[in-house]
Parts: C-alpha cells; sequence; structure tokens
C-alpha cells in the first residue's frame, strides 16, 4: 500500500426497491446508490464520516482505481495520518442523485421503460440528494454519523443534513460554500446550461443513442471551471503567457495558454460526465435556500450539530461573506459554531489543493485536540521561598515569559510573569510574594483546546499551567502558542 493512501478501492453499488419520494412529489420507483468506503466501522458503529462531493464530483474520494494511476478526488484528506484518519475512521463517499457515476440519475435506465429517464427524470433538489444519503448510511445499520463534510455543493448537502437529521451527525463542517444559491451563482449556472442547450446533438435530452452534447458540455464546463479560479492564481498560472507560439497568429486560433487550458478542462470534462446530469444538478444547486421567512437563524433553530465553517480567502463564487453569514445565524441560533479562512490563492478550488491547511483544520476539528496534545512538558517552575532576581535569571535561561510557582510538592500556589519582574525594579520589591499572581487560571491536560482558549481570551491571560488531580504543575501553553496553531479560526 502507498504510504498515507488506502490503496485499491473499488466502487459499490446497491440498490433499493422502495420508491424515493422527491421534494417535488414526483417519485423514482427506485434508486441505486454507487459509494466508496475506507477504513473500517467499529463495533458500536460511531466512527462514521459521510464525505459529500461538489458537482463534478463522484464516489471515488480517496485511493487508486486498478489501472489507473489518478487518485480520488480527495486524496490529500483521506487515508491513514491524514484529516480522515482511515486508522480511526469509517469514511463514506456517495454519488449524489442526479449523478452520472452509478447513482440513479437521468443517464440510468428508467425501470418502468427499460430506456434512459432522460428529460424525463425528475428534477430534484439538494434535500432530494440528503434523503438518499440516509438511505446508504441505513443501510449501514448507522444510528449516527460521527461527521457530515463536504465542500462547495458538498457543504450545501452538510447543512442540509445539520436541518434534516439534527440528530443523526454529531459534527457537520462545510466547506467553501453557501446556505442559498446567490443571483450570481444562478447566472453562471444558466449560462453553462443554455451552452449545453444550445448544442445540436443535445436534442432535448435524447441523445444517449446518438451523439453527446460534447460541445455544449464542455464550454459549460469552461464557464464553471472559470468560476473555481481565482485572478491571482490565473496570472500565476498563465499570466500572458502564448501557447506553443513566440508571437500573436492575429487569428482566431489559440494564442494564449489560458484559452489552451480551459479548452483542455472542458473537453477532458466530456470524457467522465452526462450533460443533463450537468443539468439536473445545477438546477439542485439554484434551487438550494435554507432561509425560512427569509432568516436564516430560523432555519437553524433545531440544529443539534458541532459545526465548523470554512471560508477561502481568495473564493469569489462563494466568498467568505457567505461563510460568515452561516456563522452568524448559528450563533445566533445557539450552536456550537468555529469559523475558519483558509488563506489561498488557488481560488474556489482551495479546499482540493491545500493539503497542509485542510488536514489541520479538519484534523484538529475531528480529533477534538486536548491540552495534553499542544502543552509543552517539564515546564520551568519557581519555589515560594526564591529571590526576585533568582525568577528573572531562571526567565532568562529558559526564554521564558510565565513561571508557574509552586510549593515543596510541586503543587500551584502562583504565577509569576516577565511583566512582574520588570515592576517590581520599577517599585523596587525584593520578596517574590509581592509580585506573583496567587489568583491562578489553570487547565488539565483533557480539557479541549478550544475551551481554554475561549477562557484565556475572556479573563485577558496569556499564559495557563496545566496541574495534574493534586494541582501539581505538569506543563505549560501560551497564547503566543495557541495562535500559531488556531490561527484564524474562530
Amino acid at each position: 500500500m502507498i504510504r498515507g493512501s488506502v490503496g485499491t478501492v473499488k466502487t459499490e453499488q446497491v440498490t433499493f426497491k422502495e420508491p424515493l419520494i422527491l421534494e417535488s412529489g414526483e417519485v423514482l420507483p427506485e434508486l441505486t446508490i454507487a459509494y466508496e468506503t475506507y477504513g473500517t466501522l467499529d463495533r458500536d458503529r460511531s466512527n462514521a464520516i459521510l464525505v459529500c462531493h461538489a458537482l463534478s464530483g463522484d464516489a471515488h474520494a480517496a485511493g487508486y482505481h486498478t489501472g489507473n494511476d489518478k487518485p480520488g478526488w480527495w486524496d490529500i484528506a483521506i487515508g491513514p495520518g491524514k484529516a480522515f484518519d482511515t486508522d480511526q475512521y469509517f469514511i463514506i463517499c456517495s454519488n449524489v442523485l442526479g449523478g452520472c457515476k452509478g447513482t440513479t440519475g437521468p443517464s440510468s435506465l428508467n425501470p418502468v421503460t427499460n430506456k434512459p429517464y432522460g428529460l424525463s427524470f425528475p428534477v430534484i433538489t439538494i434535500g432530494d440528494m440528503v434523503h438518499a444519503q440516509r438511505r446508504l448510511v441505513e443501510h449501514f445499520n448507522i444510528q449516527r454519523l460521527f461527521a457530515v463534510i463536504g465542500g462547495s455543493m458538498g457543504g450545501m448537502q452538510a447543512l442540509k443534513w445539520s436541518v434534516l437529521y439534527p440528530d443523526l451527525a454529531s459534527r457537520v463542517v462545510v466547506i467553501a460554500s453557501t446556505a442559498y444559491s446567490t443571483p450570481q451563482q444562478i447566472a453562471f449556472n444558466e449560462v453553462a446550461r443554455s451552452a449545453i442547450k444550445s448544442d445540436p446533438d443535445w436534442n432535448h435530452g435524447n441523445y444517449y443513442e446518438s451523439f453527446p452534447p460534447v460541445r455544449g458540455l464542455s464550454l459549460a464546463r469552461m464557464i464553471g471551471h472559470i468560476t473555481y479560479l481565482s485572478d491571482e492564481s490565473m496570472h500565476q498560472k498563465f499570466g500572458r503567457g502564448l501557447q506553443g507560439k513566440d508571437e500573436l497568429s492575429y487569428d482566431f486560433t489559440t494564442d494564449f495558454q489560458v484559452e489552451s487550458y480551459l479548452h483542455y478542462q472542458g473537453d477532458r470534462f466530456t470524457q467522465r460526465f452526462d450533460a443533463n446530469s450537468y443539468l439536473y444538478i445545477t438546477k439542485a444547486i439554484d434551487y438550494f435556500d435554507l432561509t425560512i421567512n427569509n432568516s436564516l437563524t430560523e432555519a437553524f433553530q433545531s440544529v443539534k450539530a458541532k459545526f465548523l465553517i470554512v471560508s477561502v480567502s481568495s473564493d469569489w463564487l462563494y466568498p467568505p461573506y457567505l461563510s460568515q453569514e452561516i456563522v452568524t445565524a448559528l450563533s445566533s441560533a445557539s450552536a456550537d459554531v468555529e469559523y475558519c479562512e483558509i488563506k489561498s490563492h488557488y481560488g474556489h478550488d482551495a479546499f482540493l489543493l491545500e493539503e497542509g491547511q485542510m488536514n489541520y483544520l479538519l484534523g484538529r476539528f475531528l480529533s477534538s485536540l486536548t491540552i495534553a496534545d499542544v502543552m509543552k512538558t517539564q515546564a520551568p517552575t519557581l519555589y515560594e521561598d526564591v529571590t526576585i532576581k533568582e525568577a528573572a535569571e531562571l526567565m532568562i535561561a529558559q526564554s521564558v515569559n510565565h513561571l508557574p510557582v509552586v510549593d515543596s510538592e510541586g503543587a500551584l500556589t502562583g504565577i509569576v510573569t516577565s511583566w512582574d519582574i520588570s515592576r517590581s525594579v520599577a517599585r523596587e520589591f525584593t520578596s517574590l510574594d509581592e509580585i506573583m499572581t496567587r489568583n491562578v487560571f489553570y487547565t488539565s491536560p483533557d480539557e479541549p483546546v478550544d475551551s481554554a482558549v475561549k477562557r484565556m481570551e475572556l479573563n485577558h491571560i496569556s499564559a495557563l499551567p496545566v496541574v495534574d488531580d493534586k494541582r501539581r504543575v505538569i506543563g505549560l501553553i501560551t497564547a503566543e502558542h495557541l495562535s500559531r496553531l488556531i490561527g484564524r479560526c474562530r
């Protein structure tokens, strides 16, 4: 097995003969779902994580298919030792309802007619996708998911899970997404759909026995792909570089590298995606709107999960303000929510590319780091009877700004800071007892890091001694150290 990889995997399928009632009132007579799993479901079935894919994704999120050296679309985050640690979690990823990679969609055979659905396939919603996913979760006899996670359209599904099934997921992660589709997002999707429908080969969706509308689908993908990149990333990747030539051609052939790149992306996309699925899925995205009576807070009144909302600084398709709106609404609904902004020039696609940031943020949120994971052990301490001069010398020797004060048994009695030392010089104090703080805030090894950080911010303190059950000092954490870990997360 490749180090850090789940190795060779295979997409599975399961068919549910029970009809699926859609939000439109239409009914699918049966449902087939394509999925992949990674890791092992534990005995009490409590370690399952559902990963939801974006518009053009599929069930192949990690590992390798036989004969193909391209890994799954989120291989950077799924595998041994990664954020979705398959030595610890059981990961499920399924192709969405309406897709074209094994789950029932417009290219599937209608069991009534034994012909492809085409446009007779009913219009679907993000909620319908989630209802279908619940069938798969029940198939594994999982009563409660450890987490539901998704980026872009996958984030919409994760949010919908939290609203539709508040008791079925303990954690929800939403990355580079939104709680409702904006007019600009709808506009881009409509232009893409128009590109497909304007291709004569589309033939009102009836092309499965002839030629697919590759020109229209390619153009739709080119339009979409532009929105996934940032202006900065395009400058860095292409600039105004010419493609295979030294000077402008002064005709309508491809001159610039960025033109060649978009054509390549469009052509490649037509080899793996169905045009009708593109129509149906983008329409589901357009319909997505969690607000109730124009209130997002009202939509979140019943949620119970702990949330991590992540945005990308350079994302102009789903800008950070949309994520911040979710955070504000969740906070107003008294939900437990954390917000992080990834600093990246990649644009919307950063969640698929920023390996280090994504693994840290997701891993920290899923594992719920405790003080024991991050504290400085063997922290230097002072006995109560030392002099201020001795305290100052120890601070300099150890290059620290905080020294816990302990009694003869090693139990915490106070703390001295470099500021206290400076104050003692100004006021000519000689005794440690005159400058040390005795009413000390402290923490324990099993306290969650987030809890300790909030307490430090609330009380305006820069360090916390770590004590055991007998109040003996076993370590120290500082605001400076924690800020490097947590960064822009709140």
